[in-house]
């Protein structure tokens, strides 16, 4: 086994062994936990709270199975996590992961929302290791319970919050300086208008003005290396910058009008870049982030691959869009690029004119050919085969003009 897996659990347990490394499994944690509740209440448990990765389970769908009341389920759950909450040894199986959580929000300013919290939770309760997509569920699916019923005693869940996503918090830590800071963000994006890079964004905060105001509200320690938590598939994170700046960084976690698109970029959760809403908005997006030509078919695969959302893309329909909506150029057969990338509409002739009318002096056919496939995607038999167009173009001396 390679023990470099370890390598973050090494550092936030500081000198812990790696056989306690089992104390953060959420899996077995509850194991061990619900061996004290009777079979009944163990399942009334684990169906109310989606523990088997399959979703909450309503009360009256559950005293079906157990042909009892709905009133009697309810009073199940309540007497059963009343039960775990007054285990005498409730504290030595949560110490580890409570310790962990402790330093967890330490880093990172106090606060932090509470997806964020649990993906990297997650990578503690596997142990390092990348599992399927369903057994990362279920761990989160636990911890969420151990934190929401057992540990809430120990740290602060903020639901409601008018500037702040559903967050945990340490339980002396108040939000004024973030809420000042976070205006201080929003009104900057919104004036900027565009979308921005999780370095542009953490660069920002820490020149504001609240954030020199509360400085020293921002200082934790920085022991823990979030890189793994941090990789994506379709971006890479500048992960440097956020291990240095975590706080900043669980800030623009948190704030509610803030949101990272499927490729990094942040902005106002509203904005179509952010959310695309239509197929167009998808088409945009995955030309933009691809940075080059693609054919329509694999614009509507690529949409597909990315999963904005459960709709479909059908490629006749991204076809569509594609011919419709002129910030869109065609360069080849069924190929398409971004007007703003600078290619024009138009036959490879009236690119050539276009090319011709804008030069200051003639040009040689091996320069024409480099203008005219830096906006075509076409071969260069066909550029020649043009330019060979008496009507349209004359050579002299070796260059090419248009004809007078």
């Amino acid at each position: 086994m390679d023990m470099s897996n370890f390598s973050i659990l090494d550092q936030i347990l500081s000198n812990q062994k790696i056989e306690e490394v089992a104390d953060l499994d959420a899996v077995e944690i509850i194991n061990n936990l619900f061996s004290e509740l009777s079979d009944r209440e163990r399942d009334v448990v684990i169906r109310r709270y989606g523990l088997h990765g399959q979703g909450k389970e309503t009360l009256e769908s559950i005293g079906g199975i157990h042909q009892l009341t709905r009133e009697r389920i309810r009073q199940l759950e309540t007497s059963s996590i009343k039960k775990l909450q007054q285990l005498d040894n409730l504290g030595d199986y949560l110490k580890t992961l409570k310790r962990v959580i402790y330093q967890l929000l330490e880093e990172h300013g106090g606060v932090m929302e509470r997806e964020y919290l649990l993906n990297i939770l997650v990578v503690f309760s596997l142990n390092g290791f990348k599992q399927s997509s369903e057994n990362e569920i279920i761990h989160k699916n636990y911890l969420n319970f151990l934190i929401t019923k057992l540990l809430h005693d120990e740290f602060e869940e903020v639901v409601s919050s008018s500037y702040f996503r559903h967050i945990y918090k340490l339980k002396h830590q108040t939000l004024e300086h973030l809420e000042e800071l976070a205006d201080e963000l929003i009104e900057n994006v919104k004036t900027l208008k565009k979308i921005q890079t999780t370095e542009e964004l953490i660069n920002f905060l820490a020149a504001a003005k609240a954030y020199d105001k509360h400085r020293e509200r921002f200082t934790a320690e920085n022991a823990l290396d979030i890189s793994r938590v941090l990789k994506s598939e379709l971006y890479e994170e500048n992960t440097e910058i956020v291990n240095s700046h975590k706080p900043l960084y669980s800030l623009l976690k948190a704030i509610k009008k803030l949101k990272q698109n499927k490729f990094g970029s942040w902005g106002i959760n509203n904005w179509r870049e952010i959310q695309p809403k239509t197929i167009n908005d998808k088409i945009y997006l995955v030309l933009k982030h691809t940075g080059r030509p693609m054919h329509f078919g694999k614009i509507a695969e690529r949409i597909n691959e990315i999963g904005f959302d459960k709709k479909t893309a059908n490629p006749a329909t991204v076809h569509n869009e594609l011919i419709l909506d002129d910030k869109y150029v065609l360069i080849g057969r069924g190929i398409y690029s971004l007007k703003e990338w600078g290619y024009e509409d138009g036959t490879v002739t009236q690119v050539i004119e276009n090319i011709l009318r804008q030069a200051d002096e003639p040009k040689s056919r091996d320069e024409i050919i480099d203008k005219v496939l830096e906006k075509r995607l076409v071969k260069k038999a066909t550029i020649i085969l043009a330019l060979m167009n008496r009507l349209k173009f004359e050579k002299v001396n070796g260059k090419y003009s248009l004809k007078a």
